[in-house]
């Protein structure tokens, strides 16, 4: 009986040469982008955004999307020869960014359940796949994400304004683009970071086999990190529909669940650690709930926003410093719990520091906001005066990264000690 003849190597599941590989990259990516532009079409809905002229809505759903993923939309004005115009705009609807981070990491980690290692080739080729389709999209979202829009000086508020304009014909406009080749490098960029956390945080997410050793020590703390980010996102919509039902304003409620509510209880958790934030805001622009947040920053030059001049104006504010104590001592002992069981309490101090260090420098970078418009007609007006207005909110870098630091120690030191009673992984047989 003659041997069986050889059989040839199994091509890998999400080699390149298989097309269901391509098939559920592009699965992964639309399912990534469509949740995203539902999010964003639903928040910038019950903002009134739907009411815009020139059926410019779906453009400005694109140019959300963009900004989520950390592209660049600039704005543009025109006011003839006789006027000037300024405008820019910088923020992240952070809403936006964690629903498509959380959906586009499913559908990345899908057809890698259930194996314990993949070879570095095999990640490498399914991430370049889903990266080649997420450039295609970045690129079709950048070329349609812009739009112009005609003003009335009538809606400035000054009459001898409308006048002027309709004597010498003056129409302000003012649009937006999109940066194409900065909206790619960081779509690009934050892409790849959301592929990198998710292989870190996901426990049946299979890893090299040289890098298995370094499981142990980053994945339960980058786990208790995304954890403890979404677990305050969790209780700011528990609040926001409170508000909501109890307070009024529920279209304006629901547009900050659905563009910026991270924006806003990642900021809430670097202010209860006690960092500062610096900012104004004048002019027509404010910030969303609470408004506690506007009557700080209103009115001056630069106002400093922490613990101190919160409490100034409403003395719960303090609850922040709790919330904050045990939700961090919750997310150290999550980390614990799932450490080996020879890792000391010291050791646990460290890990939680370095990751939420990183954490809050995360935060810092991506929770900045800035924006401002000037209009003046044959000097009526400025620039940034009467017809200006300002925002910006920007952190104390170092000293959030240093308070972080320190409260990863205790907390992780404490959390440790508690999980010690409790059998977790990795415990030895006695």
């Amino acid at each position: 009986m003659s041997a069986p003849p050889p059989s040839r190597p199994a091509v890998a599941a999400h080699g390149w040469v298989r097309a269901l590989g391509w098939v559920r990259a592009l699965v992964a990516v639309l399912a990534g982008l469509v949740s995203m532009g539902v999010v964003a079409a639903l928040g910038l809905w019950a903002a009134g955004a739907a009411d815009l002229p020139d059926g410019a809505f779906p453009r400005v759903v694109a140019a959300t999307v963009v900004t989520a993923v950390g592209g660049t939309v600039e704005l543009s004005g025109n006011a003839g020869g006789l006027a000037e115009s300024d405008a820019g705009l910088t923020v992240i609807p952070l809403s936006v960014t964690l629903t498509g981070a959380l959906v586009l990491a499913a559908g990345f980690l899908r057809p890698l359940r259930h194996r314990a290692v993949a070879g570095a080739a095999e990640l490498a080729g399914w991430a370049a796949r889903i990266a080649v389709l997420w450039l295609l999209a970045l690129l079709a979202l950048a070329l349609s994400a812009r739009q112009t829009f005609s003003l009335s000086l009538d809606d400035f508020g000054q009459e001898e304004l409308g006048d002027l304009g309709d004597l010498f014909g003056i129409s302000p406009e003012v649009g937006f683009t999109t940066d194409v080749l900065t909206t790619v490098f960081f779509g690009l960029l934050w892409l790849a970071g959301v592929l990198v956390l998710t292989l870190l945080v996901a426990r049946g997410a299979p890893l090299p086999g040289r890098l298995l050793r370094f499981q142990e020590s980053v994945r339960p703390a980058a786990y208790a990190m995304v954890a403890l980010l979404l677990a305050y996102v969790g209780l700011g919509v528990v609040i926001g529909l409170v508000v909501a039902a109890t307070r009024g304003h529920a279209a304006q409620t629901f547009a900050v669940i659905l563009l910026g509510l991270p924006n806003l209880v990642w900021l809430a958790l670097t202010i209860g650690l006690g960092a500062t934030w610096n900012g104004r805001v004048d002019g027509p622009f404010g910030l969303p709930m609470p408004h506690v947040l506007d009557e700080v920053l209103r009115g001056k030059e630069v106002a400093e926003l922490n613990l101190g001049t919160l409490s100034e104006h409403d003395g719960r504010v303090w609850w922040l410093v709790a919330v904050d104590a045990a939700l961090l001592v919750a997310a150290a002992f999550v980390m614990a719990r799932r450490s080996p069981a020879r890792t000391r309490a010291w050791q646990h101090g460290v890990h939680m520091a370095v990751a939420l260090a990183l954490t809050v420098l995360m935060i810092c970078l991506v929770g900045r906001i800035s924006a401002h418009y000037g209009l003046s007609v044959l000097g009526i007006g400025d620039l940034g005066g009467d017809l200006g207005g300002e925002l910006f909110l920007r952190p104390e870098v170092w000293s959030a990264f240093g308070l972080a630091l320190l409260w990863g120690l205790v907390t992780g030191f404490l959390g440790g000690l508690l999980a010690r009673p409790t059998r977790h992984r990795g415990e030895a047989a006695g």
